[in-house]
């Protein structure tokens, strides 16, 4: 993996940075090597790099002022959320200005009547719920990372979860945001109201993965929660079958809340992990059907007909605290990976719903090429796979393996008709990737975009295009972040 060299003549001026920095934001500027390490990768920590200093806004107009800074000093900048993305997006550069929102933590305004929640980038996704449940609210994308994700870097990836089938990703949750351009100017998008006319600017900013600008206050949509809802295990005896379970039930019109699939090694580590209960399977599929009682009794009969055809078998969780160790053991499947490897590589693509059980089949063949463990457990529904690569890094090599294998992978869902990712975003890990997706002529309309909101190429540079050659040929972007003769990523 390879990222641009820093720029030696803004190293030099570190000293003045920082110091324009604090005064912009006199308590909030991260400076010391030790402390830096802190924010040195974001949750693809095979890739780290220290940043020329970490800045943490309290307000909309600290941002607004660090980013006309920046753009006047022609300085990059990196933005971070929570650091939990899972694609380097969140990467620092040695010769930029990482800045970090978990200062930014409040909400502003909740307003029932409206059905929506106005907070600050550094909310936690899991927060926004809490805070409405009293009143029978919440907020339906639930990342497995909710606890300490933040909304912010939600909207940069553009981040879905367990309950994405049904109430959709980020996009579809988001009705307005405040956000800064890299020239510093502060514009407003959306609003209370859903479906303003004219350019769909929110729809491009979300997922743009910092590469536009930066949110500094997003209105989102919350949602009454559905007054029945059951929960239930299907097992197979083979992964084909189950995947075929999950083209069929979709096929049939049927719309769960959510189902999520996990294969005989994940079910095995998170059974040694936290103990859900599950049954000895080669896979399974949780799912959720909600809403009122008739229409999930009539869904709940629909389903088990299909796992019946494909020789599965059904179990429900009757009981509430039933129905949450079912899915606890799901929302640790990640960190369960901890004890079959040191290491662990999380991919994110992609694929029609119809094409599971080939996609499967195929990443059993790529880990006997590679010789490397891969469990699957992604969200069964919208056919975005999860599947994680166990390698250790400290054997030679063997981190070279793990990222080719992963690239095997996504080649792979492209080739099906799939996509590169689904909700982790580009960042770095994919970038490279982009190729095998898009033509020439796609990726420099892509460019395009970029160069219209940051001429300067200063807004999380090196990240998602392998290059940014037709803003450089227009001669609208400066160095940052173009095809240079790159050195190694400095990596663990």
């Amino acid at each position: 993996m390879l990222l641009a060299p820093s720029d030696p003549k803004i190293l030099a001026r570190r000293d003045s940075i920082v110091a324009a920095l604090k005064k912009i934001v006199p308590d909030g500027v991260v400076e010391a090597s030790s402390d830096l390490a802190a924010y040195e990768s974001d949750a693809l920590p095979s890739y780290r790099q220290k940043p020329l200093a970490a800045v943490l806004p309290r307000d909309a107009d600290q941002v607004a002022r660090i980013i006309r800074f920046a753009n006047e000093a022609g300085v990059p900048i990196v933005p971070r959320g929570a650091g939990t993305s899972l694609s380097g997006g969140a990467l620092p550069r040695g010769d930029g200005i990482l800045m970090g929102f978990g200062r930014m933590s409040r909400i502003l305004e909740i307003d029932y009547e409206n059905r929506c929640v106005t907070l600050q980038p550094g909310v936690t996704n899991a927060a926004i719920t809490r805070a409405v449940e009293g009143e029978g609210f919440y907020y339906a994308p639930d990342p497995s990372s909710q606890i300490a994700c933040t909304i912010g870097g939600n909207i940069a990836e553009n981040s879905g979860g367990l309950h994405c089938l049904k109430y959709g990703l980020t996009t579809n949750n988001l009705l307005g945001v405040k956000f800064v351009l890299p020239d510093g100017q502060m514009i407003t998008l959306g609003g209370k109201a859903p479906g303003a006319g004219g350019l769909d600017l929110l729809g491009l900013i979300t997922g743009s993965e910092g590469l536009l600008g930066v949110v500094v206050e997003a209105t989102v949509r919350i949602l009454r929660k559905a007054p029945v809802t059951r929960t239930m295990l299907a097992s197979f005896d083979s992964v084909p079958d189950a995947g075929a379970c999950v083209a069929a039930i979709i096929g049939d019109g049927i719309v769960p809340a959510a189902m999520e699939f996990m294969d005989r090694a994940t079910i095995g580590a998170v059974e040694s992990f936290n103990a859900p209960g599950y049954p000895d399977a080669e896979a399974i599929l949780i799912i959720d059907a909600d809403g009122v009682e008739a229409d999930v009794a009539d869904a709940m009969a629909r389903i088990a007909i299909h796992v019946k055809a494909c020789r599965g078998e059904l179990r429900e969780a009757t009981e509430t605290l039933a129905r949450a160790k079912m899915w606890a053991g799901r929302k640790a499947a990640f960190a369960a990976m901890g004890k079959l490897a040191p290491d662990m590589i999380c991919m994110d693509g992609t694929i029609p719903r119809h094409a599971l059980p080939r996609v499967l089949e195929g990443i059993a063949d790529l880990s006997k090429k590679h010789g490397l463990g891969c469990c699957n457990v992604f969200h069964a529904g919208d056919g975005n796979l999860h599947p994680l690569i166990n390698f250790d890094a400290m054997k030679d090599g063997e981190l070279a393996v793990a990222e080719e294998f992963g690239a095997d992978i996504l080649r792979l869902c492209v080739a099906v008709g799939g996509v590169l990712t689904g909700e982790h975003g580009v960042g770095i890990e994919k970038r490279d990737l982009m190729t095998e997706m898009f033509s020439t002529a796609d990726l420099d309309q892509q460019h395009r975009v970029k160069c219209a909101f940051d001429s300067g190429g200063l807004f999380n540079p090196g990240k998602v295009f392998p290059t940014l050659s037709a803003c450089i040929e227009s001669g609208h972007m400066h160095v940052h972040g173009a095809k240079l003769p790159h050195p190694d990523l400095p990596r663990f």
